[in-house]
C-alpha cells in the first residue's frame, strides 16, 4: 500500500450524487462494483454527462462473510433526478476520517480504522442483523476507472463519517 495522503479529520459539506445500489456477497463484491461503475457510466454519457465529481464505491452495510450492501456513484453538481435503477442520494456533512491510497485496499481501510482508534474518533456507524451499519462510508476513484484499468495505479479517497461528540 502507498500512502499519498495521511489520515486525517476533514469536515465536509453535504454532497448530492446519482448511484446504483445492490446487495451482493462480499466474495466478488469488486467485480459486481465494476459492472455498477461501467452501467452508471453509460447512464451518465446518455444523460448529458451529469458527472462532476469523482466515482464511487459507497458502503452501507459490511458483512465480510455474508451479503455487503453497497453503492456506486457519481459525485454531481447539485441534486439531481435518477430513474428506476439510477438514483440521487446524498453524502452528509460532517466530519469524515479520511485518507488517500493507492493499492491495497483492505490494508489502508485497517490503516484509517486503526488511526482513528488511536486518536480516539468514532465511526457514525451501528450494529445490524445484516452487519455494520455504516451511516456515510465511502472510497472516492481520484483516479477515473475509465482511463485507468489498473487497480493498483488508482488514487482511492477513503472516507469514513465521524460520530457527533456527545456534549
Amino acid at each position: 500500500m502507498e500512502i499519498l495522503d495521511e489520515p486525517h479529520v476533514a469536515e465536509r459539506a453535504e454532497i448530492p450524487y446519482l448511484g446504483i445500489r445492490c446487495v451482493t456477497p462480499f466474495r466478488g463484491m469488486l467485480s459486481q462494483r465494476d459492472k455498477l461503475l461501467a452501467e452508471l457510466s453509460g447512464w451518465l454519457s446518455r444523460n448529458d454527462g451529469a458527472q462532476a465529481g469523482p466515482l464511487f464505491l459507497r458502503l452501507h452495510v459490511i458483512d465480510m462473510n455474508g451479503p455487503m450492501d453497497l453503492e456506486v456513484g457519481a459525485i454531481t453538481e447539485k441534486p439531481m433526478n435518477g430513474d428506476e435503477r439510477v438514483r440521487p442520494g446524498l453524502l452528509p456533512a460532517g466530519r469524515y476520517a479520511t485518507m488517500t491510497y493507492r493499492d491495497h485496499a483492505r490494508r489502508a481501510n485497517r490503516h484509517l480504522i486503526d488511526w482513528a482508534a488511536a486518536n480516539g474518533h468514532a465511526f457514525d456507524r451501528r450494529d445490524d442483523p445484516a452487519g455494520d451499519l455504516f451511516v456515510c462510508r465511502y472510497e472516492a476513484y481520484r483516479t477515473d476507472p475509465r482511463t485507468e484499468p489498473r487497480k493498483t495505479k488508482w488514487a482511492v479517497e477513503l472516507n469514513i463519517l465521524l460520530a457527533t461528540p456527545e456534549a
